[in-house]
């Protein structure tokens, strides 16, 4: 049986509670205690205004990229939500995930959907 160590995080629900005290406790927790060698944190729907209308939490993006964890978003979100340049200038990689997230399912990756 093979180990899989690389998370996929998916962030969907865009309550501020719960980025806090799950997705972004989570996240940096998992790194920095070795619980996972790689974590990839995908910001899909509400999250991304969230991130665009929030210092605070930019400031939390900024925090668990530098704990390592890998930032991306849903493009088609991020442009439909008026967030891919806030996205985009906070180092978050803007993507379409379509095809990503099907791959990922379909590879039986670890992937944790909040």
């Amino acid at each position: 049986m093979s180990r899989k160590n690389h998370l996929y995080v998916l962030w969907t629900n865009a309550d501020p509670v719960t980025a806090e005290k799950m997705v972004f406790m989570y996240t940096i927790n998992s790194l920095k205690r070795g619980w996972w060698e790689n974590v990839t944190l995908i910001i899909w729907g509400g999250p991304a205004k969230l991130v665009h209308e929030n210092t605070n939490f930019q400031e939390k993006i900024r925090e668990a990229q530098e704990a390592g964890v890998h930032i991306t978003a849903c493009k088609a979100c991020a442009d439909q939500l008026g967030a891919t340049k806030t996205l985009e200038n906070l180092g978050v990689e803007v993507k379409y995930w379509g095809e990503p997230l099907t791959a990922v399912l379909k590879d039986d990756e670890p992937l944790l959907t909040i």
